[in-house]
């Protein structure tokens, strides 16, 4: 069977195409289908008009059309439907429900309705994009939320069959009235790595080799700034020898903030920031950490997102105490691969932390069940796998291939 993803964006400087639809992509290739990319590359438009072949696949990035956004909107939508059906594919499968993809799936099923013979349409989302979603977390104007809110609603109940990438997102779309015949619930996953070279990471961060490293691997906005200044200042007065290893970058200067409170609280000394790395040196840094935080608010944002992030810190053997909203009690048993805690409950979170900083024989052991239970409940492979049975089942035995 020929595959065409519709991609929200470039797949460079984002992640979200490294982390679930390229991965997804080899692994249905593995299965004997042809998967072909299609991406509207505004966020490297150096790639404009450029196809690739990444990791195996075959990337289209559309040329870009008008600078201007809402005139950018309709050209870059038909030269991603162009671009699709040029292909001739058995199915098109369109990853988040919003944007230049979301208007290209909509011409899409217009067009099916008005006759024309086209390949079956479906969605995947990994975000909430609407009321209490996204919508919230972007400084959209109002009419780019209404609109965002009604392609998401919209796309979600004309599409033949919808993936969702976690548990809350299964949830809302059931809500919608879709039948769950037509719902495959399909959460980001990981394929095995190669281990990483801890003490050479640990050396090029000027890390002392005997320092306990707390790592943070985060985008900042899935928790409070206060939490995260109160557990690290707790961490601090706690284990005085502590190194802080935050990977990542905030979007509105949060890790200047950050600093600011270290110098106040003086544990400016234990924070090492790396800021945003390229993908290739990412294992490596979460590999350097003896435990992760994962802070993680009780939000619909948070609820409903698949955190790839999560399966990346787990996948490098490094454990996680996380707070218990959502996903993450879907990849963490609690006590066995990893540590939940109470999301308003700041002082157990601390206190969780320090008690496996002071128990380090427990460390290897908790980091090495943690990459067991993802490998073995959370691989490409088998999602591969669900996800073909899906398009066979909602599209016919004869897209199967």
């Amino acid at each position: 069977m020929k595959i065409v993803f519709l991609a929200p964006f470039g797949i460079r400087p984002k992640g979200t195409l490294i982390a679930r639809m390229l991965p997804l992509a080899e692994a249905m290739q593995k299965l004997g289908h042809e998967v072909v990319i299609v991406a509207p590359p505004y966020t490297n438009p150096e790639d404009s008009g450029r196809t690739e072949v990444v990791r195996g696949v075959r990337l289209m990035n559309v040329l870009l059309g008008p600078r201007h956004k809402v005139l950018a909107v309709p050209f870059l939508a038909w030269r991603m439907l162009r671009a699709a059906l040029s292909e001739r594919p058995d199915l098109v499968h369109l990853f988040k429900p919003k944007g230049y993809g979301g208007v290209a799936a909509m011409f899409m099923l217009y067009l099916q309705r008005l006759g024309l013979r086209l390949p079956p349409l479906l969605l995947d989302t990994d975000d909430w994009e609407g009321d209490g979603g996204m919508n919230e977390l972007h400084a959209y104007s109002g009419q780019e939320k209404r609109f965002y809110r009604f392609q998401e609603r919209w796309l979600l109940q004309n599409a033949l069959g919808v993936t969702m990438a976690s548990r809350g997102l299964e949830q809302l779309v059931a809500e919608t009235g879709l039948p769950a015949e037509r719902m495959l619930y399909l959460p980001n996953c990981v394929a095995d790595s190669k281990a990483s070279d801890v003490e050479a990471v640990r050396s090029g961060l000027g890390i002392p080799a005997a320092a306990p490293v707390v790592l943070l691997y985060t985008r900042f906005f899935e928790f409070s700034q206060e939490k995260l200044h109160y557990l690290f200042a707790e961490l601090f007065r706690r284990v005085p020898d502590v190194r802080f290893l935050v990977v990542g970058k905030g979007r509105n200067g949060e890790e200047e903030l950050l600093r600011e409170v270290a110098r106040e609280s003086g544990f400016d000394r234990a924070l090492v920031l790396a800021g945003w790395v390229a993908p290739a040196a990412i294992p490596g840094l979460l590999a350097a950490g003896d435990v992760a935080l994962y802070p993680f608010a009780d939000t619909l944002v948070n609820r409903t997102k698949c955190p790839a992030k999560l399966t990346e810190i787990l996948l490098a053997g490094t454990p996680v105490v996380g707070d218990r909203v959502g996903q993450l009690a879907e990849y963490i048993d609690d006590g066995r691969s990893g540590i939940l805690c109470e999301p308003d409950d700041w002082q157990q979170m601390a206190d969780r932390t320090v008690a496996l900083l002071q128990e380090p024989e427990r460390l290897r052991p908790l980091g090495e069940a943690g990459r067991a239970y993802l490998l073995e409940h959370f691989n490409w492979g088998d999602a591969a796998r669900r996800l073909d049975a899906f398009y066979h089942d909602v599209c016919g035995p004869q897209k199967s291939g």
